[in-house]
């Protein structure tokens, strides 16, 4: 089974991050800029390195939009994040992680190694992962068959 690592590998480990006093209209442009659909929301400090404090999604900027009449500039991304993470480590398989995004209907999962942050994956990175699984082992058997 495919493990985080390998999909980390092939779509690499840049994460997208904002500070927690960004305003909402930053989330909007770096979500826009990248065409992503989250960006994490961290604690940058030069002597212990970033901390992960959010997400923010564009569920959550949706979701704000609705529920409030401030324009996007006058809200914080501290404001908006979701706190309570559910978190990936680079040696979790793919199944395992699918199904704590499932269960806790997240499409955006922080990839942590020993308290670090070192990538993020999406359902759609899990789901292609599963896909080009698939499509090895569909021609595996093509050709076991075939002989």
């Amino acid at each position: 089974m495919t493990a985080i690592r390998e999909i980390l590998l092939r779509k690499g480990t840049h994460v997208y991050t904002v500070a927690p006093d960004a305003t909402l209209q930053d989330v909007v442009d770096e979500l826009v800029q990248h065409n992503i659909g989250a960006v994490l929301v961290c604690h940058r400090d030069p002597a212990t390195g970033e901390k992960l404090l959010g997400i923010v999604s564009e569920r959550d900027v949706l979701r704000r939009c609705a529920l409030s009449e401030r324009p996007l500039r006058e809200l914080r991304a501290e404001e908006v994040m979701s706190r309570n993470l559910v978190t990936a480590a680079p040696d979790d398989s793919v199944g395992d992680v699918l199904k704590a995004m499932t269960v806790n209907r997240v499409r955006h999962l922080p990839v942590l190694q020993d308290g670090k942050l070192v990538g993020i994956v999406s359902i759609g990175d899990l789901v292609k992962s599963q896909l080009d699984q698939l499509a090895v082992e569909n021609r595996f058997m093509k050709d076991f068959i075939q002989g």
